[in-house]
């Protein structure tokens, strides 16, 4: 079963996602296995992030990478809201 995670930082900058995805991909994590999409979008004093993975595992598996690259960065993705997915619809 699919699970959606939404994460509303306080403060989380396009300069820091980009940061980010940059370092990802420099550590082979760019395309993480389970995660099946990713979108970032404005939102406040930030952007906001929206991800769906095929189970909480493979997330938790992805943050081992991801954790130590936002705090290296000061980013803060706060506690994340998590659903199960109960339709996605693409195109």
């Amino acid at each position: 079963m699919a699970l959606g995670f939404y994460f509303s930082p306080d403060s989380f900058s396009a300069d820091q996602y980009d940061k980010c995805i940059k370092r990802l991909d420099e550590a082979g994590a760019g395309a993480p296995a389970g995660r099946i999409y990713h979108v970032a979008f404005e939102s406040g004093n930030g952007l906001h992030v929206f991800d769906v993975w095929d189970s909480q595992e493979s997330f938790e598996a992805f943050g081992k990478t991801l954790v130590p690259i936002m705090a290296n960065l000061g980013a803060d993705p706060g506690t994340p809201h998590i659903s199960k997915v109960h339709n996605a619809i693409q195109g």
